[in-house]
């Protein structure tokens, strides 16, 4: 059961994402010490939430310097009106991630959130211009579902750190972000309160 007083923060993503990171540095800047996080993987559904009073603020990846603009956030903005609290950049280093034991030349997808697919552009056309890149709505449900066997044994997803440990999966590879300082602009936002 959650305690009433804590700080509800949603985010868009799941256990293990790069938003939870960025929500963790967002509560400790504004001194949020008591909070609650809610995984609630897309952006439409954080805002949603944001408007029904499920959660108290919010954390969404808006733009990164390689994969360009969130779609799924533009779109979902355009969709609920919300207060922009804050604007904060966050380092994004990615990795490649597997079952333990797969090794770089079994792999036979690799799955991912566009935007991650996107910042690896360079490393995939070097590695696996071969093989299917395919999109998942999170990078930490990707890592999730290729634990729990969800995804072909094969495969290889593109996450945090966190991901493989958090999940069991071994880092293939780290640092495979095109950018060596691959930042990503995330919003803190809260609900939309008219002025009176």
């Amino acid at each position: 059961m959650s305690n009433p007083a804590r700080t509800r923060v949603g985010i868009q993503g799941a256990q293990g994402s790069f938003s939870e990171e960025a929500a963790l540095e967002f509560c400790d800047r504004h001194g949020i010490d008591d909070y609650e996080l809610i995984y609630l993987i897309t952006s439409a559904r954080l805002l949603q939430a944001i408007d029904n009073d499920e959660v108290d603020c919010g954390i969404m990846a808006m733009e990164n310097a390689q994969g360009g603009v969130v779609i799924e956030s533009v779109e979902a903005l355009a969709r609920f009106r919300c207060h922009i609290v804050e604007m904060f950049h966050t380092d994004v280093e990615q990795c490649l991630l597997g079952r333990p034991g797969l090794q770089l030349g079994d792999i036979t997808e690799v799955h991912s959130h566009p935007q991650a697919l996107g910042q690896c552009r360079d490393y995939l056309a070097d590695h696996f211009w071969t093989r299917p890149l395919v999109h998942e709505d999170d990078t930490a449900l990707a890592a999730e579902r290729l634990a729990k066997g969800e995804i072909t044994a094969t495969a290889a997803v593109i996450g945090s750190r966190k991901c493989g440990e958090l999940y069991g999966l071994e880092i293939l590879t780290e640092g495979i972000q095109d950018l060596k300082n691959n930042l990503t602009l995330f919003l803190g936002v809260s609900k939309w309160q008219p002025e009176t």
